[in-house]
Protein backbone atom coordinates (compact mmCIF):
# COMPACT_ATOMS: atom_id res chain seq x y z
CA UNK A 1 0.00 0.00 0.00
CA UNK A 2 2.92 2.74 0.63
CA UNK A 3 4.57 1.38 -2.22
CA UNK A 4 1.09 2.60 -4.40
CA UNK A 5 1.02 6.07 -2.17
CA UNK A 6 4.32 7.01 -3.05
CA UNK A 7 4.21 5.86 -6.81
CA UNK A 8 1.04 8.23 -6.26
CA UNK A 9 3.00 11.20 -5.02
CA UNK A 10 5.84 10.92 -7.76
CA UNK A 11 3.11 10.77 -10.25
CA UNK A 12 1.70 13.73 -8.80
CA UNK A 13 4.73 15.53 -8.44
CA UNK A 14 5.68 14.95 -12.23
CA UNK A 15 2.34 16.04 -13.53
CA UNK A 16 2.91 19.38 -11.00
CA UNK A 17 6.55 19.87 -12.82
CA UNK A 18 4.93 19.39 -16.41
CA UNK A 19 2.27 22.05 -15.16
CA UNK A 20 4.81 24.62 -14.23
CA UNK A 21 6.92 24.26 -16.93
CA UNK A 22 3.75 24.99 -18.99
CA UNK A 23 2.83 27.73 -17.19
CA UNK A 24 6.51 28.61 -16.77
CA UNK A 25 6.19 28.58 -21.18
CA UNK A 26 3.05 30.93 -21.32
CA UNK A 27 4.33 33.61 -18.88
CA UNK A 28 7.60 33.60 -21.31
CA UNK A 29 5.39 33.56 -24.58
CA UNK A 30 2.85 36.32 -23.33
CA UNK A 31 6.15 38.51 -22.39
CA UNK A 32 7.60 37.93 -25.64
CA UNK A 33 4.41 39.49 -27.22
CA UNK A 34 4.52 42.21 -24.83
CA UNK A 35 7.55 42.96 -25.98
CA UNK A 36 6.91 43.64 -29.32
CA UNK A 37 4.25 46.48 -28.30
CA UNK A 38 7.48 47.73 -26.76
CA UNK A 39 7.38 47.04 -23.00
CA UNK A 40 11.06 46.87 -21.76
CA UNK A 41 12.44 44.48 -19.25
CA UNK A 42 11.74 46.60 -15.56
CA UNK A 43 8.03 46.93 -16.60
CA UNK A 44 7.89 42.68 -16.98
CA UNK A 45 9.75 42.62 -13.76
CA UNK A 46 7.12 44.97 -11.85
CA UNK A 47 3.82 43.66 -13.96
CA UNK A 48 5.61 40.07 -13.35
CA UNK A 49 5.84 40.42 -9.77
CA UNK A 50 3.08 42.51 -8.64
CA UNK A 51 -0.01 40.68 -10.19
CA UNK A 52 1.89 37.02 -8.96
CA UNK A 53 2.03 38.32 -5.33
CA UNK A 54 -2.02 37.63 -4.68
CA UNK A 55 -1.09 33.90 -6.12
CA UNK A 56 1.99 33.36 -4.09
CA UNK A 57 0.00 35.28 -0.88
CA UNK A 58 -3.37 32.78 -1.73
CA UNK A 59 -0.68 29.95 -1.50
CA UNK A 60 1.19 30.86 1.68
CA UNK A 61 -2.28 30.99 3.03
CA UNK A 62 -3.20 27.33 2.68
CA UNK A 63 -0.20 26.08 3.77
CA UNK A 64 0.47 24.99 7.48
CA UNK A 65 1.13 27.33 10.05
CA UNK A 66 -0.17 30.50 7.47
CA UNK A 67 1.37 33.66 7.86
CA UNK A 68 3.38 32.75 10.60
CA UNK A 69 6.03 30.94 7.29
CA UNK A 70 6.70 34.43 6.46
CA UNK A 71 8.41 35.13 8.86
CA UNK A 72 12.57 34.92 9.12
CA UNK A 73 15.68 35.17 11.13
CA UNK A 74 17.85 35.87 7.99
CA UNK A 75 16.32 39.78 6.45
CA UNK A 76 19.94 40.09 4.73
CA UNK A 77 19.94 37.09 3.32
CA UNK A 78 16.41 37.46 1.61
CA UNK A 79 17.75 40.66 0.48
CA UNK A 80 21.10 39.35 -1.14
CA UNK A 81 19.08 36.46 -2.77
CA UNK A 82 16.43 39.19 -4.24
CA UNK A 83 18.91 41.14 -5.24
CA UNK A 84 20.58 38.28 -7.50
CA UNK A 85 17.01 37.63 -8.15
CA UNK A 86 15.81 40.83 -9.70
CA UNK A 87 19.09 41.27 -11.99
CA UNK A 88 18.62 37.74 -12.90
CA UNK A 89 15.25 38.24 -14.30
CA UNK A 90 15.68 41.50 -15.56
CA UNK A 91 19.23 40.24 -17.37
CA UNK A 92 16.68 36.91 -18.91
CA UNK A 93 13.66 39.38 -19.90
CA UNK A 94 15.84 41.46 -21.81
CA UNK A 95 17.33 38.35 -23.38
CA UNK A 96 12.96 38.07 -24.44
CA UNK A 97 13.57 41.58 -25.70
CA UNK A 98 16.19 40.75 -28.15
CA UNK A 99 16.05 37.15 -28.99
CA UNK A 100 13.47 34.23 -30.60
CA UNK A 101 11.37 32.69 -27.59
CA UNK A 102 13.16 29.40 -28.32
CA UNK A 103 16.62 30.87 -28.20
CA UNK A 104 16.30 33.15 -25.24
CA UNK A 105 14.37 29.86 -23.29
CA UNK A 106 17.07 27.10 -24.49
CA UNK A 107 20.40 29.90 -23.35
CA UNK A 108 18.37 30.15 -19.75
CA UNK A 109 19.23 26.11 -19.28
CA UNK A 110 22.48 27.23 -19.06
CA UNK A 111 22.18 27.69 -15.52
CA UNK A 112 22.67 24.32 -14.45
CA UNK A 113 26.44 24.47 -16.17
CA UNK A 114 26.92 27.34 -14.08
CA UNK A 115 25.89 26.35 -11.50
CA UNK A 116 28.22 22.88 -11.20
CA UNK A 117 31.12 25.49 -11.98
CA UNK A 118 30.13 27.88 -9.16
CA UNK A 119 29.44 25.36 -6.78
CA UNK A 120 33.36 24.04 -6.99
CA UNK A 121 34.78 27.60 -6.68
CA UNK A 122 32.31 28.72 -3.89
CA UNK A 123 31.11 25.27 -2.17
CA UNK A 124 34.57 23.56 -2.85
CA UNK A 125 32.37 20.78 -3.87
CA UNK A 126 34.13 17.87 -5.63
CA UNK A 127 33.53 17.32 -9.62
CA UNK A 128 34.34 14.70 -11.14
CA UNK A 129 35.75 14.41 -14.94
CA UNK A 130 32.41 13.00 -16.16
CA UNK A 131 30.17 16.31 -14.85
CA UNK A 132 33.20 18.78 -16.31
CA UNK A 133 32.59 16.78 -19.25
CA UNK A 134 29.06 17.67 -19.39
CA UNK A 135 29.75 21.49 -18.59
CA UNK A 136 31.83 21.23 -21.80
CA UNK A 137 29.30 19.62 -23.73
CA UNK A 138 26.82 22.41 -22.45
CA UNK A 139 29.24 24.97 -23.69
CA UNK A 140 29.45 23.39 -27.18
CA UNK A 141 25.85 23.33 -27.53
CA UNK A 142 25.72 27.19 -27.06
CA UNK A 143 28.54 27.92 -29.00
CA UNK A 144 26.57 26.14 -31.81
CA UNK A 145 23.31 28.32 -30.84
CA UNK A 146 25.35 31.30 -30.85
CA UNK A 147 25.91 30.57 -34.84
CA UNK A 148 29.41 31.44 -35.21
CA UNK A 149 29.70 30.77 -38.93
CA UNK A 150 26.75 33.23 -39.72
CA UNK A 151 29.48 35.84 -37.51
CA UNK A 152 32.65 34.96 -39.72
CA UNK A 153 30.83 35.30 -43.14
CA UNK A 154 28.49 38.55 -42.23
CA UNK A 155 25.22 36.14 -42.43
CA UNK A 156 22.23 37.64 -42.03
CA UNK A 157 21.16 34.69 -39.38
CA UNK A 158 23.32 35.52 -36.98
CA UNK A 159 22.02 35.79 -33.31
CA UNK A 160 22.58 39.55 -31.46
CA UNK A 161 25.32 39.48 -29.76
CA UNK A 162 24.03 41.64 -26.64
CA UNK A 163 21.34 39.02 -26.56
CA UNK A 164 23.52 35.94 -26.01
CA UNK A 165 25.43 38.08 -23.39
CA UNK A 166 22.31 38.86 -21.47
CA UNK A 167 21.32 35.15 -21.74
CA UNK A 168 24.11 33.94 -20.27
CA UNK A 169 24.61 36.86 -17.55
CA UNK A 170 20.99 35.47 -16.68
CA UNK A 171 22.03 31.95 -16.27
CA UNK A 172 24.95 32.35 -14.35
CA UNK A 173 22.78 34.61 -11.90
CA UNK A 174 20.25 31.95 -12.07
CA UNK A 175 22.85 29.45 -10.70
CA UNK A 176 23.87 32.06 -8.14
CA UNK A 177 20.39 32.19 -6.93
CA UNK A 178 20.09 28.12 -6.81
CA UNK A 179 23.43 28.29 -4.43
CA UNK A 180 22.21 30.92 -2.25
CA UNK A 181 19.02 28.69 -1.61
CA UNK A 182 20.80 25.95 -0.58
CA UNK A 183 22.47 27.91 2.39
CA UNK A 184 18.45 29.72 2.69
CA UNK A 185 16.68 26.63 2.67
CA UNK A 186 18.32 25.01 5.71
CA UNK A 187 16.84 27.76 8.03
CA UNK A 188 13.97 29.26 6.07
CA UNK A 189 10.38 28.33 5.45
CA UNK A 190 9.97 28.00 1.63
CA UNK A 191 7.15 30.69 1.82
CA UNK A 192 9.05 33.24 3.00
CA UNK A 193 11.88 32.63 0.51
CA UNK A 194 8.93 32.94 -2.35
CA UNK A 195 7.15 35.59 -0.99
CA UNK A 196 9.91 37.81 0.11
CA UNK A 197 11.40 37.82 -3.40
CA UNK A 198 8.24 37.93 -5.16
CA UNK A 199 8.00 41.37 -2.88
CA UNK A 200 11.39 42.78 -3.06
CA UNK A 201 10.64 42.25 -7.29
CA UNK A 202 7.41 43.91 -6.85
CA UNK A 203 9.40 46.85 -4.93
CA UNK A 204 12.46 47.11 -7.46
CA UNK A 205 10.11 47.19 -10.31
CA UNK A 206 7.75 50.44 -8.65
CA UNK A 207 11.12 52.05 -7.98
CA UNK A 208 12.34 51.93 -11.67
CA UNK A 209 8.45 52.21 -13.52
CA UNK A 210 8.64 55.88 -13.36
CA UNK A 211 11.95 56.29 -15.28
CA UNK A 212 10.90 53.14 -17.98
CA UNK A 213 7.54 52.69 -17.96
CA UNK A 214 4.42 53.43 -20.66
CA UNK A 215 1.21 53.01 -21.29
CA UNK A 216 0.07 50.20 -23.44
CA UNK A 217 -2.71 49.19 -25.50
CA UNK A 218 -5.15 46.93 -23.13
CA UNK A 219 -4.54 43.91 -24.79
CA UNK A 220 -0.48 44.28 -23.65
CA UNK A 221 -1.77 45.23 -19.93
CA UNK A 222 -3.54 42.01 -19.87
CA UNK A 223 -0.78 39.97 -21.27
CA UNK A 224 1.44 41.75 -18.24
CA UNK A 225 -1.09 40.73 -15.96
CA UNK A 226 -1.58 37.14 -17.38
CA UNK A 227 2.01 37.00 -16.90
CA UNK A 228 2.35 37.27 -13.39
CA UNK A 229 -0.52 35.37 -12.77
CA UNK A 230 1.20 32.49 -15.13
CA UNK A 231 4.39 33.31 -13.29
CA UNK A 232 3.02 33.18 -9.94
CA UNK A 233 1.09 29.54 -10.73
CA UNK A 234 4.24 28.16 -11.83
CA UNK A 235 6.43 28.96 -8.67
CA UNK A 236 3.34 27.32 -6.98
CA UNK A 237 3.39 23.87 -8.81
CA UNK A 238 7.42 24.06 -9.20
CA UNK A 239 7.41 23.91 -5.00
CA UNK A 240 4.99 21.49 -4.58
CA UNK A 241 6.32 19.65 -6.70
CA UNK A 242 9.69 19.36 -4.63
CA UNK A 243 6.75 17.97 -2.00
CA UNK A 244 5.44 15.17 -3.87
CA UNK A 245 8.80 14.04 -4.88
CA UNK A 246 12.50 14.20 -5.25
CA UNK A 247 14.03 17.01 -7.49
CA UNK A 248 16.29 14.72 -9.30
CA UNK A 249 12.75 12.83 -10.47
CA UNK A 250 11.40 15.95 -11.47
CA UNK A 251 13.81 18.40 -12.59
CA UNK A 252 14.37 16.71 -15.97
CA UNK A 253 11.14 17.92 -17.10
CA UNK A 254 11.83 21.54 -16.80
CA UNK A 255 13.09 21.03 -20.29
CA UNK A 256 10.01 20.80 -21.48
CA UNK A 257 9.62 24.67 -21.53
CA UNK A 258 12.27 24.12 -24.74
CA UNK A 259 9.62 22.85 -26.45
CA UNK A 260 6.96 25.06 -25.20
CA UNK A 261 9.05 27.91 -26.43
CA UNK A 262 9.24 26.52 -30.01
CA UNK A 263 5.64 25.88 -29.92
CA UNK A 264 4.24 29.25 -28.64
CA UNK A 265 7.18 30.94 -31.19
CA UNK A 266 5.83 28.98 -33.76
CA UNK A 267 2.58 29.37 -33.27
CA UNK A 268 1.97 33.08 -31.78
CA UNK A 269 5.12 34.70 -33.64
CA UNK A 270 5.63 32.69 -37.33
CA UNK A 271 9.16 32.11 -35.79
CA UNK A 272 10.36 28.40 -36.41
CA UNK A 273 13.46 27.33 -34.31
CA UNK A 274 16.71 26.94 -36.70
CA UNK A 275 18.76 23.72 -37.08
CA UNK A 276 21.07 25.36 -34.59
CA UNK A 277 19.05 26.19 -31.60
CA UNK A 278 17.56 22.57 -32.12
CA UNK A 279 20.86 21.11 -31.69
CA UNK A 280 22.19 22.99 -29.54
CA UNK A 281 19.60 22.99 -27.50
CA UNK A 282 19.83 19.30 -27.74
CA UNK A 283 23.37 19.69 -26.25
CA UNK A 284 22.74 21.88 -23.62
CA UNK A 285 19.82 19.70 -22.43
CA UNK A 286 21.68 16.84 -22.73
CA UNK A 287 24.28 18.18 -20.19
CA UNK A 288 21.58 19.53 -18.06
CA UNK A 289 20.21 15.90 -17.35
CA UNK A 290 23.13 13.97 -16.69
CA UNK A 291 24.00 16.61 -14.34
CA UNK A 292 21.13 16.53 -12.45
CA UNK A 293 21.51 12.43 -12.57
CA UNK A 294 24.92 12.81 -11.25
CA UNK A 295 23.97 15.50 -8.45
CA UNK A 296 21.50 12.56 -7.73
CA UNK A 297 23.82 10.00 -7.66
CA UNK A 298 26.39 11.34 -5.59
CA UNK A 299 23.30 12.52 -2.88
CA UNK A 300 22.36 8.74 -2.65
CA UNK A 301 25.97 7.73 -2.24
CA UNK A 302 26.54 10.13 0.72
CA UNK A 303 23.62 9.03 2.22
CA UNK A 304 24.16 5.46 2.00
CA UNK A 305 27.65 6.34 3.68
CA UNK A 306 26.01 8.20 6.76
CA UNK A 307 23.45 5.56 7.40
CA UNK A 308 25.77 2.56 6.95
CA UNK A 309 25.73 0.91 10.57
CA UNK A 310 29.63 0.98 12.03
CA UNK A 311 31.65 -2.24 11.13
Amino acid sequence: MTGRIGGEDIARGIALRIAAAGAFSVMSAVLKLASLDGVVAPEMLFYRAFFGLPVVLAWVLTQPGGLAGLTTRRPWAHAGRSALGVVSILCLFQTLTLLPLADATTLSFTAPIFATILSFFILKEAVGPRRWTAVAVGFIGVVIVMRPLSFVSGGGHAMPLEGIGFGLMAALLTASVTITLRQLRDTEHVAAIVFWFFVGSSGVGAILLPFVGHWHSPLTFALLISSGVAGGLAQLFMTASLQKAPVAVVAPFDYLQIVGAVIFGWWLMHATPTANTLAGGALIAASGLYTAWREHVRRKAALIQTTAPPV
